[in-house]
């Protein structure tokens, strides 16, 4: 039977996807997968089936490409499927179909998807792939008036500013991450950024200060390349005799 466009869902199949779920989460991801491409087999047309097994490839399975083909048929049965809408954008995303992740993304914004964090976010990073920055810059916004103080999101939003030029609000925003960092564990990247853009800007004390910092904050399994820009910032500010 047919429910608003839709096969009507049968209630016996909530408890066979309960078990795939159990598989997954306990790590036998190849019994979930075989089990739930037997239930999309027997049931082309129900939208949550077809739903998890594009979660089940793209998430446990780490195989994005091969999940967006589940997820557009979802979109072909309930095209106003906003659940489906938003992992297919992330799906988009991850497979670097930037532009395309922004449209559904702009679909799922347009009628007030409830986890609006995640799609500032995540679009914004689509954005910048982009050079979208203006528009990039714009989402962190949104995202940060989510989640007041985040120091990831300041520090995305940080590198937005000052590819825009907007060198002070960005040496603000890495301020501001960096105070809700523990003492014991600052991020030497957000110093090394704050160094470089204060030195772009002539202070030089504060640019030297930040990269002596960054190089005191290291820790086990940060990059080695992370420890080399710093000395490379410092052997600059010397050369230049600031």
């Amino acid at each position: 039977m047919e429910h608003k466009g839709r096969t009507r869902w049968l209630p016996e199949l909530s408890g066979q996807l309960r078990e795939v779920d159990r598989l997954r989460r306990s790590g036998r991801y190849e019994q979930a997968l075989a089990r739930v491409r037997e239930l999309a087999e027997a049931h082309p047309t129900q939208v949550r089936v077809l739903l998890e097994l594009g979660l089940t490839l793209a998430i446990w399975g780490r195989a994005p490409a091969e999940a967006l083909p589940w997820f557009d048929r979802v979109l072909e049965i309930a095209p106003g499927h906003l659940t489906t809408r938003l992992q297919r954008a992330l799906t988009l995303a991850r497979v670097g179909r930037h532009a395309e992740a922004v449209e559904d993304f702009n679909t799922v914004e347009s009628v007030g998807h409830r986890k609006l964090i995640i799609l500032y976010a995540k679009r914004a990073e689509s954005l910048w792939a982009l050079d979208r920055h203006a528009e990039a810059e714009r989402d962190w916004t949104q995202a940060l008036a989510q989640d007041p103080g985040n120091p990831w999101l300041l520090h995305q939003r940080a590198q937005a500013r000052a590819q825009l030029g907007r060198l002070e609000e960005a040496i603000q925003d890495l301020t501001e991450a960096l105070a809700s960092e523990q003492e014991d564990s600052v991020d030497p990247e957000l110093l090394r950024d704050r160094g470089v853009l204060r030195a772009r800007l002539g202070d030089t004390a504060g640019a030297r200060a930040d990269f002596e910092a960054g190089i005191s904050s290291m820790r086990e399994g940060d990059p080695p390349g992370l420890l080399d820009s710093l000395r490379q910032g410092l052997r600059e500010l010397s050369s230049s005799g600031r």
